[in-house]
């Protein structure tokens, strides 16, 4: 019988991720060839993933980050079936190392094709499919570029978020990630008024009006306290005109102008598990 060392045993489980016994059984399996082992090993995850393929991810870790430069920021989701994996060290780590790896594409298809330890994102989360046992999955891909980004992870890695600012002037980093933790609490629609879908405007008026008629409003005045309603849904919707969560007496456009008073909020992204 081929004699299977400890050295190569642990050496198979660096690479792969996988259990002890598991690396041991591919190695007796491939009679001593490592990379027919590490073959091995993915078949058996491609096995354990199409088993599990109809079961839901929603847990996991979300996880946002920035280049050296601030220019540059990227939130993903990786995710799995339960808290307890989700909370694991080294499932974190995996996460962080792709976050890492996302800088270099610009969706998430390009993303999954991408290399990672010799084989593509997509091969890695079936082989760790194989290794913990449950569904893996990539269940949001966000990048964004501006003159400043910021980013903010709320704790435990529930939720995670990117913000853009127009100009990378003193400060710029303290209100970008503000507002990263705004994004995060609140969790905002849109950027501004004009970044609101245009049917989901018709939809809050027309809610408004309806409400307005059960309220015994004639018909001629609907319009224009529609209006007035609408305007209160842009400042609990809208980035911009929300309330700032540390100064209620300002909103979030007028937190950055604090800054610099023309320096503004481009662009934000949210991700959250679930």
């Amino acid at each position: 019988m081929l004699k299977i060392t400890a050295a190569e045993v642990n050496k198979l489980r660096q690479t792969t991720g996988a259990g002890m016994m598991d690396c041991k059984k591919a190695l007796v399996e491939a009679e001593g060839d490592f990379e027919k082992a590490i073959e091995i090993l993915r078949k058996k995850g491609q096995k354990v993933a199409a088993n599990r393929a109809d079961r839901e991810s929603t847990e996991g870790a979300a996880i946002a980050k920035v280049n050296e430069a601030k220019t540059v920021g990227v939130a993903i989701v990786l995710g799995c079936e339960t808290d307890f994996v989700g909370k694991n060290e080294n499932f974190v780590k995996l996460a962080n190392d792709f976050a890492d790896l996302a800088f270099n594409y610009n969706t998430k298809e390009a993303f999954l094709a991408a290399n990672f330890d010799g084989m593509t994102v997509a091969e890695k989360l079936i082989e760790q499919t194989g290794v913990i046992g449950e569904k893996l999955e990539i269940n949001a891909f966000e990048k964004i570029e501006a003159p400043l980004v910021g980013s903010y992870i709320h704790a435990g890695n529930k939720i995670a978020t990117l913000v853009g600012l127009s100009a990378n002037v003193d400060g710029a980093d303290v209100v970008a990630k503000d507002v990263a933790m705004q994004v995060a609490a609140m969790n905002p629609i849109a950027l501004n008024e004009e970044s609101v879908d245009a049917s989901i405007i018709e939809k809050e008026i027309e809610i408004a009006k309806d409400q307005l008629r059960q309220e015994g409003k004639p018909e001629a005045m609907l319009d224009n306290i529609a209006k007035g309603k609408l305007n209160r849904f842009f400042k609990d919707n809208t980035l911009v005109n929300q309330e700032f969560i540390k100064d209620s007496k300002i909103n979030v456009a007028a937190y950055v102008k604090s800054i610099g008073k023309d320096v503004t909020v481009v662009n934000f992204k949210r991700v959250t598990l679930g």
